[in-house]
């Protein structure tokens, strides 16, 4: 894990900065000046970002790598709500409010993310409203999602949880990779590993899809799928 003091970027095409939508509008001069307000972090792979209870006062950006956003239940027991990549951004409610960040934030993989502290970062967007807008409008995005997320777990079984899954993920290609390991991906989807591993393998059975290696799935019969998840 290492840390700048400050972040200088030279080429705001390349920056983490540029790569976020809710910064699109900006001028190159209103970039720098974001630049100048932001450093930069390393994250091992496996390594905690932020956990629930931290105190939220920065808005994270990932330039390099993946995150996922987490809860865990009384029991222990824990909810993937997200994974997050280039571009993307979390701690976004520390904008907004003074509280303590709600869930907790692991990086998937090695990862470099740009950090703007929330005080300096309300000072630009004062005088830029359409990056409050955008990420107002990513934080729709992710409600819709979760309400998606919750709507699957209350109403779905576990098989029809896994279509679902496969079927979002495939949209109109024929050959996807999992965003995920097959533990990551079960804790999502709210199951065991062994249950995710054996609906997989029952799908491949039955036609509907061809696994090949850790995460590299061919949908081979996609109305079946679809079937599964919608039963007449």
């Amino acid at each position: 894990m290492t840390e700048c003091s400050h972040c200088n970027i030279q080429d705001t095409d390349q920056s983490c900065i540029s790569l976020v939508p809710i910064f699109s509008n900006l001028t190159h001069s209103e970039i720098h000046k974001i630049a100048q307000i932001t450093t930069s972090r390393n994250f091992e792979k496996g390594e905690i970002i932020f956990m629930a209870g931290d105190k939220g006062d920065r808005l994270y950006v990932i330039h390099k790598g993946k995150a996922k956003i987490t809860k865990l239940s009384e029991a222990g027991k824990e909810q993937i709500i997200r994974v997050l990549g280039p571009g993307d951004f979390l701690g976004e409610l520390s904008i907004f409010i003074e509280a303590p960040v709600d869930s907790n934030a692991e990086a998937l993989e090695d990862m470099t993310v740009c950090m703007i502290e929330s005080d300096k970062l309300k000072d630009i967007i004062s005088k830029n409203p359409s990056i409050a807008a955008k990420v107002i409008e990513e934080l729709s995005r992710r409600l819709q999602s979760s309400e998606r997320l919750i709507e699957s777990l209350g109403l779905h079984d576990v098989e029809q949880r896994v279509a679902d899954y496969l079927l979002r993920l495939a949209a109109d290609k024929e050959q996807i990779i999992l965003p995920l390991s097959k533990k990551d991906l079960a804790a999502h989807i709210g199951t065991s590993q062994e249950t995710l591993s054996r609906k997989l393998s029952l799908f491949e059975e039955l036609g509907l899809i061809n696994q090949s290696g850790h995460r590299k799935i061919i949908i081979k019969n996609k109305k079946g799928l679809e079937e599964i998840l919608n039963p007449v």
